[in-house]
């Protein structure tokens, strides 16, 4: 009779040698062999996923090697330095904003008691449920010449326009304001998990060696935390890169922007792909940095007891400066901006979108985050699975390439699938052609299917990361039970992973769900003819200056973004060890 525990049995090959000098890397290669069984279906699976997440990439890559028939030179006279400054600039203002604002209102929160802290706790992230497309139609509505604003103004001071000064919104000044207090939640998350997983026997000690609060945050907890902090800024720079509405809106020429000019007003794809493989190069360099910056030193906590962390009370003007920096940028990130919204659907009349309209959009909208969310969670759980237990440099390349996606703009991804598509799209209907006689046209290109596909890439890790770290908490002794019962891999997975990962799977596809929604640049170059998403049609309202009529579908995604964000809350209030 076969032993059922014969697969587990490690081979000679695998186990370790006796201490004669000699090390398992160091056989003769005749002692290798091809993957077979199991690992030959989690090679596969891997290729599969390095091949469906990087073709994009590579598509990009290859068409840049075309000629640019001289307008490559004419953008380096004339606007490319343009792009190159502005983005750095914005890059930079909104580092410093989110640096700041996100580490200062998670040390707040998390070390103090003051009026209105456990309200902070949750409210600091809801301006993650605001695009910054959203927040820029409404501080437009809110700060131009005829807002309430300069209305206000004008009224109380009796000056007329042209007599005072007032900072331009649609300015570099305004996308940096609009995309720092936009994305600052990210910091905060991570830096606010990091501080709560902290030891209080180090701030203790730093506080007996009399260090004062301000000097043991800056250095004891900052340098603790500094892993977490440095990822949320790189997050929150990754998206400043890969925004689109809120700098197309402001009119300010990014590298973004560039891109997506080159590509659909001069209608030249060879320098829409050589300047998207300038930006994915100079992101993989600004990853490579952050990583090689880790290595210069360990942050590691020197203790593993943990206890409720101690919250010393402010008083008196503290309390009141505590109150002050937590409400900025909240103010600045989400309440004024919905109240604006609010407002500009009440006052708009007649010039909302008729409900069988929005009916129809919200309809298109949610089919297009379904479809995405269930086949993104499907592949990340297939991969995942795939990759249980392996150890192969593939499996490990594969889990390093699942963030390529979301550290690429929307634009760069869409233009390497239109190229990709493209190419697929010739050579089936030349195979049509000479096979049936058959004209077809675009079978793929401008479809749902392209759409999904631009999300697959897109947001593939957002899927991934929670559902991994779900899948290391399941003891690998459930499996191994299952197994000892005659359970196939898949029978495994479907009794034992996935019901103990259901709470992370719902989490994961609302997650998935509402970022496809929300996603603007990808969309528009995608979508099929006549298909509008809500953040399409807001976007196209705004940019024909009818923003009281993008009001509407504005508040629809805000509201739709609300729900994950709540999650999110729980989750970083468990996330102190030992604290349920």
């Amino acid at each position: 009779m076969t032993d059922p525990h014969a697969a587990a049995v490690p081979s000679l090959a695998d186990a370790p040698l006796p201490a004669v000098g000699v090390s398992v890397a160091r056989l003769p290669p005749m002692t290798r062999r091809l993957p077979t069984g199991r690992e030959a279906i989690r090679f596969a699976v891997c290729a599969a996923l390095l091949l469906l997440i990087t073709t994009p990439l590579v598509a990009v890559f290859a068409q840049g090697f075309a000629a640019a028939d001289g307008l490559w030179a004419h953008l380096l006279q004339t606007v490319f330095w343009t792009y190159v400054s502005n983005t750095l600039m914005l890059c930079l203002g909104v580092g410093l904003i989110t640096g700041i604002a996100g580490t200062g209102t998670a040390w707040l929160v998390t070390m103090f008691r003051f009026p209105g802290r456990q309200l902070f706790e949750w409210a600091l992230v809801l301006p993650l449920a605001m695009p910054a497309y959203v927040l820029a139609y409404a501080y437009t509505d809110l700060l131009q010449f005829t807002g309430p604003v300069q209305t206000l103004l004008r009224q109380l001071t009796g000056v007329r326009y042209g007599e005072y000064w007032f900072p331009q919104v649609h300015s570099l000044g305004g996308a940096v304001f609009v995309l720092g207090f936009a994305l600052y939640p990210y910091v905060y998350l991570l830096a606010r998990a990091a501080f709560n997983e902290q030891s209080v026997c180090a701030l203790e000690v730093s506080r007996t060696l009399g260090c004062s609060p301000a000097a043991t945050l800056w250095r004891v907890a900052l340098p603790l935390a500094r892993p977490a902090i440095a990822t949320g800024v790189t997050f929150a720079l990754m998206e400043t890169l890969a925004d689109f509405g809120a700098v197309k809106y402001f009119e300010v020429p990014t590298y973004t922007t560039g891109i997506y000019r080159a590509w659909f007003a001069t209608a030249n794809p060879t320098v829409a792909s050589q300047l998207a493989s300038a930006l994915l190069l100079f992101v993989f360099v600004v990853f490579a940095a952050e990583r090689l910056s880790r290595r210069a030193g360990r942050h590691r906590h020197t203790s593993n007891r943990y206890r409720s962390l101690r919250h010393d009370r402010l008083r008196g003007i503290a309390a009141a400066a505590a109150i002050v920096a937590c409400i900025l940028p909240l103010a600045c990130g989400f309440v004024l901006p919905a109240a604006t919204l609010f407002a500009m659907a009440a006052h708009s009349g007649g010039d909302l979108l008729s409900t069988p309209r929005l009916i129809e959009l919200a309809r298109d909208t949610v089919l297009l985050g379904a479809i995405a969310s269930v086949v993104i969670i499907t592949c990340a759980v297939v991969a995942l699975y795939a990759l249980r237990g392996g150890r192969s440099l593939l499996a490990r390349l594969a889990a390093m390439v699942c963030s390529i996606g979301y550290a690429t703009p929307g634009v760069v991804i869409g233009i390497g699938i239109l190229i990709a598509i493209g190419a697929l799209d010739r050579l089936l209907a030349t195979g049509l052609q000479q096979a049936f006689g058959i004209s077809a046209g675009m079978l793929l290109g401008g479809t749902l299917a392209a759409i999904t596909y631009g999300c697959l890439v897109r947001f593939f890790a957002v899927a991934y990361g929670p559902l991994e770290a779900a899948m290391a908490k399941i003891k690998p002794s459930y499996e191994d039970a299952a197994r000892l019962l005659r359970g196939s891999s898949t029978s495994v997975l479907r009794h034992v992973h996935l019901p103990l990962m259901r709470s992370s799977l719902m989490i994961a596809a609302l997650i998935v769900c509402v970022d496809v929604m929300k996603e603007l640049p990808a969309t528009m170059i995608l979508r099929p003819f006549n298909f509008d998403t809500l953040a399409t049609e807001a976007f196209q309202l705004a940019t024909t200056e009818r923003l009281d009529a993008a009001a509407v579908p504005s508040l629809l995604i805000v509201a739709a973004g609300l729900l994950p964000v709540i999650l999110l809350c729980r989750e970083v209030r468990r996330s102190r060890p030992g604290q349920g």
